[in-house]
């Protein structure tokens, strides 16, 4: 979660945030603030009285005015900050290529066209997309790699194989790898991908969703749905179903995504939702892909994990995205070579 949060805030926003190191503690706050107002969200749907609570700054909703604020403090701090480099920087700032920049440059020309308030929902948007869904799919990734050594060996064959330089393919440490972390080479990882794929067909990061409809509309099965209907889809449960899985939905193959030559072959992102279909379809799918991608490939390719206790059960934790109930603790040895 931490390191996620520091990728986005360096793409979206060009901030150093030091939440991996630590050295941010105004950081750490808001990334606190950040996930329990999350959650406080999700029960809102499940309390009739919230509205009620929130009038008087009483239980749930006095904390979740806290983190609000916290949640306030630190994205306005960040805005501002950005303000005072455009004003000192000048046309080195032009050059900039965060997306907080770009809309604080777009503001330049016209004053009138957005404020704060519009840029911090804009900073908490990409926050969410950026950080929390990406982080819980790499740790449901490697939970069931934990689970599963030789699809966890295979992957890491296929890393170095990838990455490799001649005869040079196990030698050289991060930096050395990283270099050799190509556009191609993360291209041609093709079990990874299918590997992260199949960990979002059983463990999506939204899931539950919902939609409203714009006007009256019949849907495939024939059910009527009115103007102003909500309607409610699962992808987590339609990652379960054997009628459009197969009989083995439930068992975690990245082989499902694979044809004859170990290409992946993507599915209809109407039978796989998670990154949703049509005009909403996920503006962000291809980053949150190479980012998990850079991710799992230089961790497979240093360590090799398994469970810290493997009589250990692995809960949920209710928010808008599917997380883990608690840290997931794991065991991490050098990986010397693709067997070991």
């Amino acid at each position: 979660m931490r390191s996620t949060l520091d990728s986005i805030f360096t793409v979206g926003f060009g901030v150093n945030l030091g939440a991996l190191s630590g050295s941010n503690k105004k950081g750490a706050a808001f990334a606190r603030a950040f996930d329990d107002a999350s959650e406080q969200v999700l029960y809102r749907f499940l309390d009739p009285l919230w509205k009620a609570k929130r009038l008087l700054g009483v239980l749930s909703e006095a904390a979740m005015k806290r983190w609000v604020g916290t949640i306030n403090d630190f994205v306005y701090a960040v805005i501002d900050k950005k303000m005072e480099q455009m004003g000192r920087d000048g046309h080195e700032f032009a050059k900039k290529g965060d997306i907080l920049s770009r809309f604080l440059l777009e503001r330049e020309k016209d004053p009138g066209c957005f404020g704060n308030k519009y840029l911090r929902d804009i900073i908490l948007n990409f926050v969410i997309a950026g950080r929390d869904t990406t982080a819980g799919t790499l740790s449901w990734f490697l939970h069931v790699l934990c689970r599963d050594q030789r699809i966890q060996d295979k992957i890491a064959r296929e890393v170095r194989e990838a990455t490799s330089t001649g005869d040079r393919q196990d030698a050289g440490g991060v930096e050395e790898f990283t270099a050799r972390l190509t556009e191609d080479a993360i291209g041609s990882m093709h079990y990874l991908h299918a590997a992260l794929t199949e960990t979002l067909r059983l463990y999506p990061a939204v899931p539950v969703d919902v939609k409203c409809c714009f006007s009256d509309d019949t849907l495939p099965d024939g059910h009527a749905v009115r103007r102003g209907d909500m309607v409610n889809y699962q992808p987590f449960a339609m990652g379960r179903m054997k009628f459009l899985w197969g009989d083995d939905a439930e068992e975690f193959r990245p082989e499902r995504w694979l044809d004859g030559d170990g290409v992946f072959v993507p599915e209809s992102p109407y039978k796989f939702t998670a990154f949703q279909a049509g005009p909403r379809i996920c503006l962000g799918k291809e980053f949150a892909y190479r980012q998990m991608k850079i991710f799992a490939a230089t961790l497979l390719y240093l360590f090799r994990f398994e469970m810290w206790d493997r009589g250990s059960t692995v809960g949920y934790r209710p928010m808008l995205t599917l997380k883990m109930d608690g840290p997931l603790y794991v065991r991490a040895s050098p990986r010397r070579s693709t067997r070991n």
